[in-house]
């Protein structure tokens, strides 16, 4: 006599208990994510989760009983079961062959994953996230809120639900001189409003930095943090797109040539993403340059890669700004010439001591021109 086998639908407590705190209160479906404790018309709490099983616990049920035809006890397990919502539930028990358990285990234990990285980040690792566009040429800079999280994540995590915005929407481009005052001006007040005040008052001063802008503006921007904020620096990239940092790469060796002239005016160049003919450069002075360049073996846009990379091009820009500052004196004004990734003018900026550095005038590219111009000038403590 063949004994039937009889399981209960009934999950117990623990087991609930169990889910609940894997899946924090959300649906496991991929994409989902909705809170199941609260209405998400009135915000009023209610209970809205649904315990679905990955392997049916009924016979002829959606994905069969799968590995558990021999031990029907270990249908109710943990392991079994998804947190979901009413919606996503029918969804996945109505079109099974859709939904088959090998996907919804993924989705599952990603989820639940991504719940244990979240909830085991350190209080102290809040950063504001700082997005900062500005028209180059023809195109505007657009950022996306959910694209820097995702490259900050895990080792930082946002402080607000929205960005600290430093964009200025405007109609000008930069190929004119009331464009460059315009973008300076502005970034200098939204600074100080924003970033200033939450560096002195708010618990969070820790800033993760995005900029899509004129390399002279990226540069400006941090010669406004300095070196003295707490700052993480990122880049966008290529391949894989986005903007999280890779591990590390091959060694970079950023090269300094010197010039053989060190009398003349001096010129910063970093053909960094490209070769810079040293014609162009001088094309624009008024007199004599001598020419310091900061450059790699096969300048490229994608060389940057890694933080380490960064770090190392910061090493080199210090001991720079002071062997130039020792050859041409502290009063002479430093004309530079940026080719280089986004991050890199950014720290580059950041890397200027102002009280002690030379005054700076930063060239740009101006496609209407063709050549190189002055955009901003950068002096002393003021930043102006």
């Amino acid at each position: 006599m063949v004994t039937e086998v009889k399981i209960s639908r009934d999950i117990s407590r623990p087991v609930e208990r169990e889910l609940w705190a894997r899946a924090a209160g959300r649906c496991e479906f991929d994409g989902c994510n909705k809170v199941l404790y609260r209405s998400s018309v009135t915000n009023e709490l209610v209970h809205t989760a649904q315990k679905a099983h990955i392997y049916a616990f009924s016979e002829n049920g959606p994905r069969g009983r799968g590995p558990f035809k021999e031990d029907l006890n270990q249908l109710n397990d943990v392991s079994n079961l998804m947190l979901a919502c009413h919606e996503c539930h029918i969804k996945i028990d109505s079109t099974p062959e859709r939904y088959p358990a090998d996907l919804l285990i993924e989705w599952k234990n990603k989820h639940e994953e991504r719940v244990e990285i979240v909830t085991g980040i350190a209080s102290n690792k809040k950063s504001h996230v700082v997005m900062y566009g500005a028209n180059i040429g023809q195109e505007s800079s657009p950022l996306i809120f959910h694209d820097c999280v995702a490259a900050m994540f895990p080792d930082w995590y946002p402080a607000n639900e929205q960005p600290v915005l430093l964009s200025m929407q405007s109609s000008l481009r930069d190929n004119s001189n009331a464009y460059w005052q315009a973008e300076n001006a502005h970034l200098e007040e939204e600074f100080k409003s924003i970033i200033a005040r939450y560096a002195k008052h708010d618990e969070c001063k820790h800033f993760s930095v995005f900029a899509l802008a004129p390399q002279p503006l990226l540069i400006k921007l941090g010669s406004l943090l300095t070196d003295k904020l707490d700052v993480e620096t990122f880049q966008p990239h290529r391949e894989p797109k986005g903007w999280r940092w890779q591990p590390p790469s091959n060694h970079i060796e950023f090269i300094v040539n010197e010039p053989d002239y060190k009398s003349a005016q001096p010129v910063l160049l970093l053909s960094l993403s490209d070769n810079v003919d040293h014609a162009r450069v001088n094309s624009v002075m008024d007199q004599s340059a001598s020419i310091w360049e900061v450059t790699i073996d096969s300048p490229h846009n994608d060389f940057l890669q890694s933080k380490y990379q960064l770090m190392l091009f910061r090493q080199v820009i210090r001991k720079l700004m002071v062997d130039i500052k020792n050859h041409h004196g502290s009063t002479t004004t430093l004309h530079i010439f940026p080719v280089m990734p986004v991050a890199c003018c950014v720290e580059f900026g950041r890397a200027r001591m102002p009280k002690a550095d030379m005054d700076w005038i930063i060239y740009d590219h101006n496609p209407s021109q063709q050549k190189f111009t002055q955009s901003i000038l950068i002096s002393g403590d003021s930043n102006g």
